[in-house]
């Protein structure tokens, strides 16, 4: 049943800040289904089941990214080889949303067993800058509301218990610029390798891991010019808050020190703060194993959940104390390149994971 939507979905362009077609795809499926949608002020799509007695009760919050990394202009077109479907954002996450709406679908008259309230969103800008603004603005909105949170992302046998935190920054140098023969202005490019060049000097702690990385750098007009001009985007991840803070801390200086010695200006802005640390997994992993069990997922032994530490939509439950997990339900590889792949035969198995850990939830609910 999943198979029927990835195609639709995975061919309707996502990219981070710009989700309204597949958000507007997903709306309509999801009021086919029977269900009342609701876009918010940040656009995520969210429908509110609260059968009739379970008013008031925390609810179980379902999310699924909208959005892929991939940009406007990229040909979203998937193809079938070999029992597998091939294509641009097929698996993240546009399996995910497929496996969530064949859920909702499943879900279709049988809403009066549910003894909690259930929540599903499809949010956007989970990717990328998009910093999990829908997520975020979920948990600001409704954690009162909320007893749980369920983020749909990844592959089938990995379960997200750790969040890993994030602060991302970009450094935008300026100069006089120039000719290149004519004058001997400084160059906003000299400025933009001593900030690389030190940044990468920079000690990072072996463990609990910490990791930093210039993604993106640019700059200049001309092989004749002098650099007016240059930037940066700056990547800092670690297991540890305070590990990161000083990391942040530390990069900071580098840059401000660069952008003095070449004598240019710097604007720094931070552009993501992802936060990180413990998911308070606890019961939902639990239900998320037995599940696993009785759908013999694992790769290790009939059941084995691998446990991983990483950025997604969860950790926006962080700062608010709610217990989160985030959840694979697909088999696949390439993620974030054109040739991503999902094993079709995979979804069924992902619905049937996703509708027993909610079947768990709704017998032991957390609040």
């Amino acid at each position: 049943m999943p198979i029927s939507y990835l195609s639709r979905i995975a061919q309707t362009s996502a990219p981070t800040f710009d989700e309204t077609r597949r958000a507007a795809l997903i709306t309509e499926l999801w009021e086919e289904l029977g269900y009342s949608c609701e876009r918010d002020e940040v656009g995520n799509v969210v429908t509110r089941i609260v059968p009739p007695g379970t008013e008031g009760r925390p609810a179980l919050l379902i999310l699924a990214h909208l959005d892929t990394v991939f940009p406007l202009e990229t040909d979203v077109t998937v193809r079938e080889d070999n029992g597998r479907l091939i294509g641009p954002g097929v698996g993240d996450n546009s399996a995910s949303l497929a496996v969530v709406t064949a859920f909702l679908r499943e879900l279709r008259g049988c809403t009066d067993l549910l003894t909690r309230p259930l929540w599903v969103a499809a949010n956007v800008c989970e990717e990328g800058l998009g910093d999990l603004r829908g997520a975020k603005y979920l948990l600001a909105q409704h954690r009162q509301s909320l007893g749980a949170l369920l983020a749909i992302d990844g592959y089938l046998g990995v379960a997200v218990t750790q969040g890993v935190g994030v602060r991302r920054y970009r450094a935008v140098f300026a100069g006089p610029g120039g000719h290149s023969w004519g004058d001997q202005g400084p160059s906003a490019l000299h400025a933009l390798g001593r900030a690389i060049s030190g940044l990468y000097d920079l000690r990072l702690p072996p463990t609990p891991r910490t990791t930093l990385n210039v993604g993106l750098a640019s700059g200049g007009n001309s092989i004749n010019s002098i650099a007016a001009g240059a930037e940066l985007l700056l990547d800092l991840r670690s297991l540890d808050a305070k590990l990161l803070e000083d990391l942040a801390a530390r990069a900071q200086d580098v840059i401000f020190k660069a952008a003095q010695k070449a004598d240019v200006s710097v604007t720094l802005e931070q552009v993501g703060d992802r936060p990180g640390g413990d998911l308070n997994s606890g019961r939902l992993l639990e239900m998320a194993q037995l599940a696993t069990r009785e759908a013999r997922l694992g790769d290790q032994r009939p059941g084995d959940l691998r446990l991983a530490a990483s950025s997604t939509d969860a950790n926006a439950a962080v700062p608010h104390g709610l217990p989160a997990l985030t959840l694979g339900v697909y088999r696949g590889g390439n993620a974030h390149r054109l040739e991503e792949w999902v094993q079709l035969s995979s979804l069924p198995t992902g619905l049937q994971l996703l509708r027993r850990v909610v079947d768990l939830y709704q017998q032991r609910p957390l609040a």
